[in-house]
């Protein structure tokens, strides 16, 4: 457990920054860290056929862990096969019946029980899981992951106490299961960077010696893992939205006549970024517009109509509608048409202005309609 404290204890120093958001899009990723392995009990079924319960135990040194990942992103959820191996060196034995040992001139005996600090091997597991995540938090910030998978694992054993040659020599292949956390953050538009930990199992591993005994135990380990991800995720292409233009009414037949400005009610209509109530220079430009408007429209009242797609919740729709249009409100109070004459309501996404299917992602109903004129402000 003190190894696993230090292991973990690195894993404080990650950097956290914004992440993005990978829904819909397949994914490939590599990964690679420190791994230690808990120490390993065996239950020996000697040849006369009695199972002594713990009769050995192997620990290991500090061990790597490294693999790679194929999945798919459904938002807030992720589905990926993996195929990892990890391996740790042997860094002393202690059993409490005889071991069998090579002499320097090839031949077979049997050491005493005891502690063997100079024993050398190593232990690795080869596994091909399926795993599930579950993503948390903003797409605009760290995200979090937890998970676990399923699959199964071929561990390899290999132990001696001298280096004339291995008493056992083995591998046997079982079921496997891992639990998984970690964080995640962007370095480009499709490249990832994460800190992940993982636990690993495999039980009822059986592994026979050069006596033909049976040693049968558990594999498990815990890891801290750096890894890359690329998805393969285009980003929206920028929609540009020309400018709405109000046509100047053609000057009056001589004799000239001076005429009162005609005042164009609207709709003025201003769109947005997905998920966004920012104003953008195209909509500052009719936004100004509307105001040169509202000036030949003497004391009308003004109403402002928030709207959204349907790639989001009813509930949250209806909020950002709102925020739209209270930054509209925003901008134009501050180019001088007073607060008091001007209204606002959200209506989210039940008043598309192209009908979509639900989730769907549409620029023309990220949008604020402006009209003018009487009863337009009630």
């Amino acid at each position: 457990m003190r190894k696993l404290a230090i292991v973990l204890a690195l894993a404080s120093t990650a950097l956290a920054t914004p992440a993005l958001a990978r829904d819909k899009s397949w994914y490939v990723g590599v990964e690679g860290g420190a791994m230690i392995v808990e120490d390993i009990d065996y239950d020996i079924t000697l040849v006369t056929g009695t199972t002594v319960d713990r009769a050995a135990s192997v620990d290991h040194e500090y061990g790597w862990d490294v693999g790679g990942q194929i999945g798919y992103d459904f938002g807030g959820f992720r589905v990926e096969a993996e195929v990892s191996y990890r391996q740790a060196v042997v860094d002393g034995f202690r059993s409490s019946v005889t071991t069998p040992v090579y002499t320097s001139t090839g031949g077979l005996v049997d050491s005493t029980s005891g502690s063997f600090n100079y024993a050398g091997g190593k232990t690795n597991a080869l596994s091909f899981m399926l795993n599930g995540l579950l993503d948390f938090g903003p797409d605009d910030g760290v995200q979090g992951f937890v998970g676990g998978g399923v699959g199964v694992a071929r561990v390899k054993a290999r132990y001696g106490l001298n280096r004339f040659g291995s008493f056992l020599d083995d591998s046997d292949t079982n079921f496997a299961y891992q639990a998984l956390a970690g964080i995640r953050a962007p370095l480009s538009d499709n490249v990832d960077v994460s800190v992940k930990y993982r636990f690993f199992n495999v039980d009822n591993v059986q592994l026979n010696d050069v006596r033909n005994r049976l040693h049968e135990g558990r594999f498990r380990s815990h890891s801290i893992l750096g890894g890359l991800t690329y998805n393969f995720f285009t980003p929206e292409p920028p929609v540009v939205v020309a400018p709405v233009v109000v046509e100047t009414p053609p000057p009056p037949p001589p004799p000239p006549v001076v005429e009162a400005p005609v005042c164009s009610p609207g709709p003025f209509i201003v769109f947005f970024e997905w998920d966004k109530s920012d104003i953008t220079p195209e909509a500052a430009s009719i936004l100004d517009n509307a105001v040169t408007q509202y000036q030949n429209c003497g004391n009308a009242q003004v109403m402002l109509a928030g709207h959204a797609d349907k790639s989001g919740s009813a509930s949250y729709n209806v909020g950002l509608s709102q925020r739209r249009a209270d930054a509209v409100k925003g901008y134009l109070t501050s180019r001088s048409i007073p607060d008091t004459v001007i209204a606002s309501e959200a209506f989210g996404e039940a008043r598309p202005r192209v009908d979509t299917a639900d989730g769907v992602r549409e620029v023309q109903n990220r949008r604020v309609e402006v009209m003018y004129g009487p009863g337009s402000g009630q």
